[in-house]
């Protein structure tokens, strides 16, 4: 069962990577021929019995995985409210679990996004944050990529004093293969508004991170 109420298919665009019209998903059929293509590139026989069953299953957890291209952002963020009693100070949702598979390896990336915003005149249901990530999160994506889009959709929806997102996480495709370093995490910023003219603002939110979150202005 979906998570979200999904609105219609957006309008692709290069910003938020959806499928171009010209570019149509492939059916249950031609995906599991390809799984089973990987399996005997691997080096091992498609049609054994452990793996006979493989090709349809992975191609359930791909609808899992990459669900947020099915997923209209801006629909979550539609609803705000405006309830607040003038707050104005910083909302931040901290530690919200990631996960996001590398565009270029198609290997998992894995770990936690610190979302904040500091309010105008509305705010938005704190579970909406956690889904903007996850809806971003689930497709094919570069870490860089991912911490603007997520950025700017708030900051775009809310039209905010300023919004910052921080995203910590491991790469599969730096600790299984290549260098095979582990324990290394790759963490990414962005600043809007007030967090990028407010040193002072930057320091405090960095100061409200779990300790494993680095710090530091950058």
């Amino acid at each position: 069962m979906e998570m979200y109420d999904l609105a219609p298919e957006p309008a692709p665009t290069e910003t938020d990577g959806a499928f171009e019209e010209k570019c149509p998903r492939p059916g249950q059929a031609e995906i599991e021929a390809a799984v089973r293509t990987l399996i005997a590139a691997a080096g091992d026989d498609p049609a054994r019995e452990g793996l006979a069953e493989t090709p349809a299953r992975v191609a359930r957890a791909y609808r899992e995985w990459f669900a947020g291209y099915r997923i209209d952002p801006r629909h979550l963020l539609s609803r705000t409210f405006g309830e607040a009693a003038g707050y104005d100070e910083t909302i931040l949702l901290r530690s919200i679990p990631l996960v996001s598979t590398c565009e270029h390896h198609l290997a998992p990336i894995v770990g936690v996004a610190h979302v904040a915003y500091r309010p105008r005149d509305r705010v938005v249901g704190i579970s909406k944050l956690s889904r903007l990530v996850d809806a971003y999160a689930r497709r094919l994506q570069l870490q860089e990529r991912l911490t603007r889009q997520i950025a700017h959709a708030l900051d775009e929806a809310l039209q905010p004093r300023g919004v910052a997102v921080i995203i910590e996480a491991g790469h599969a495709c730096m600790s299984t293969r290549g260098v095979r370093q582990h324990g290394v995490s790759l963490v990414t910023k962005c600043w809007l508004g007030e967090f990028g003219e407010d040193a002072e603002l930057r320091r405090e939110l960095l100061g409200s991170l779990p300790r494993r979150s680095v710090g530091g202005e950058g």
